[in-house]
């Protein structure tokens, strides 16, 4: 509808001998200021330089002289110059007819079609923790991945882990001198996939330590780092096989949890080989070899390989792609990736989710890739996400363990399942709501804020079956479900009456395809999240004052339609967002 009045707009400018594009076209907050209203005439009478209520009037009776208005049934002016368009009666009800047509299609858009889109998130390195950064990039790349595939792409997902680097010389380091490794060798050591993996991420915190306070063991570390590259030593070998097998399989049995599947799984050890090789050959026509310090000629090292990014962008900054040890870093494996993204798959579109500060870093390496391959440039988009902090202001779990993604999704499954205690379900459903909607609850609190911003999270807020939360609009999904049930079998002939007044219900529903295609164009979910909320309260508030299933209602036929098209939407719209609804709250 939006476009049809941009379009009829457009054509009454041509009869008036105007011209307009950047005009806009806009829901007002107030629904008694119309569906839509449009500054196009206070845009064209600035450049005219005319009075923009008299221009506005004389838009308004060019469009009510048109044939093609049946949806709209006023159009009037406002304001200083504002017009407003009211739809009528038939749309609303074409509209619900629409949505109980399209179902699963409802709301989907075409923006996309016949492209290629590979989103890259989550990004977890094995012999850590999967931590809290790890959980919003996942729920953020998820979401991103299902509106990029509703908007007509097909959608390649891909999760780049760091199985080689610092951190897993660090962790090999603690394993080593860790009393479990001494006693029993890592075949014995005792637990679930889940405890084992959070144990190597211990040993990765000691490692750490030792690491920035003993510089004995920071030299012992690097040998170690050097040593996983060149896989020269039969010990560190067989533990660096077993903790990356280990911690990979833990990272799987969160995925689960969280309704994520890859297409591919991209790793360090493979693209730092392929980035080096780029680099190399790169330099120095992209990359600059720095002169050795001193003390690094006299040990017979060269220079590292970096690249200056302030020479092509003054906003940007000089970064090392190969130190002085000849290692690869992060900013090369960046690119051996990317690469390796194009040459498999070769999307339309690249999408790759980290932590905003990565941001900068991410700049220069692109900037580095469209000096090499200028085609890829504008291939490229890169969204980040804040930091997620407990409103308790203490970073441990309730069971005062240092918090992780993996903790922070099982304390929230468990809050939800101390206050199902006195639900009469059986344990297994018990058991299978609290993860849909403990999940559903630490999702929300993600999803529900613009990227890029930082996250207060409130346990008790985040399950609460009313305002701002995922469980809330779960429990609003259910309610209008159990209604369905309960009119099942009951007779509406000579209850088909179409109400004269249009629902604040029915003025929200019909918005969602144009929610779907702005949060795509901002790659932003958080104006799905915010609709929903909206679309849920106003269903909340027609539930509450209409009588549905009462014989007297001679419009129960249109209500229960009306009932069944909100819950497609939601359905929609919570599935963008990587939501579930359980069948019973």
């Amino acid at each position: 509808m939006k476009e049809k009045i941009q379009k009829l707009i457009q054509e009454v400018l041509k009869t008036l001998d105007m011209e307009g594009d950047n005009f806009s076209i806009e829901h007002p907050t107030d629904f008694k200021n119309g569906d839509y209203s449009t500054n196009v005439a206070m845009v064209c009478a600035k450049q005219l330089k005319t009075n923009p209520r008299d221009l506005a009037e004389k838009i308004v009776t060019e469009l009510c002289v048109r044939q093609d208005l049946t949806q709209i049934r006023k159009v009037e002016v406002a304001g200083a110059g504002f017009i407003n368009f009211y739809l009528s009666r038939e749309f609303f009800t074409e509209n619900v007819k629409e949505i109980l047509n399209k179902k699963e299609e409802w709301g989907k858009n075409d923006l996309l079609s016949g492209k290629k889109v590979m989103v890259e998130y989550t990004d977890p390195n094995p012999f850590k923790p999967f931590h809290i950064g790890h959980l919003m990039a996942n729920a953020i790349g998820e979401s991103v991945s299902r509106i990029v595939e509703f908007s007509g792409a097909k959608t390649i997902r891909a999760n780049y882990q760091g199985d080689v680097g610092p951190h897993v010389a660090k962790a090999i380091y603690g394993i080593l001198n860790s009393e479990e490794y001494k006693i029993n060798g890592i075949l014995n050591i005792k637990g679930t996939v889940s405890e084992v993996a959070n144990w190597i991420g211990k040993c990765y915190s000691e490692g750490s330590n030792f690491y920035d306070t003993d510089e004995d063991a920071k030299k012992e570390i690097e040998l170690i780092n050097k040593a996983v590259y060149d896989k020269n030593d039969d010990e560190i070998n067989k533990i660096y096989e077993w903790g990356r097998s280990t911690t990979l399989e833990a990272f799987e049995e969160i995925y689960k949890l969280l309704g994520t599947k890859f297409e591919y799984y991209f790793f360090e050890s493979d693209m730092a080989k392929i980035g080096e090789k780029i680099v190399k050959e790169s330099t120095p026509s992209v990359f600059t070899e720095s002169d050795p310090t001193p003390e690094q000629a006299q040990n017979g090292q060269r220079g590292a390989i970096v690249f200056h990014g302030e020479e092509y962008d003054k906003k940007l900054h000089t970064r090392v792609f190969i130190n002085s040890q000849g290692l690869p870093t992060y900013e090369t494996k960046e690119i051996g990736l990317t690469i390796t993204k194009f040459e498999k798959e070769n999307p339309d579109i690249s999408i790759i989710t980290t932590a905003i500060e990565q941001a900068e870093y991410m700049k220069v390496v692109q900037k580095a890739i469209s000096i090499m391959h200028p085609d890829l440039e504008k291939r490229m988009k890169h969204i980040t996400h804040g930091m997620m902090k407990l409103s308790t202001g203490k970073m441990s779990s309730r069971k005062g363990n240092v918090i992780t993604g993996e903790s922070l999704l099982r304390d929230s499954m468990d809050i939800v399942l101390e206050k199902m205690k006195e639900r009469d379900l059986s344990e297994e459903e018990k058991k299978n709501i609290s993860e849909i909607v403990g999940v559903s609850a630490l999702k929300y609190s993600i999803l529900r804020s613009s990227l890029g911003s930082d996250i207060i999270y409130d346990f008790e807020k985040s399950i609460s079956f009313d305002g701002d939360s995922g469980p809330y609009l779960q429990y609003t999904s259910v309610r209008a479900n159990s209604i369905l049930k309960k009119s099942e079998g009951i007779d509406t002939n000579g209850k088909n009456d179409i109400p004269e007044n249009v629902t604040d219900l029915e003025k929200i529903i019909y918005k969602f395809p144009e929610v779907i295609e702005y949060s795509y164009s901002e790659l932003q979910p958080h104006h799905i999240a915010t609709y929903l909320i909206e679309l849920a309260s106003a269903f909340n508030n027609f539930y509450g004052n209409t009588q549905i299933l009462v014989e007297e209602n001679k419009y129960m036929a249109y209500h229960l339609n009306l009932i069944k098209a909100f819950n497609q939407t939601m359905k929609n719209g919570l599935w963008l967002l990587g939501i579930e609804v359980p069948e019973r709250m």
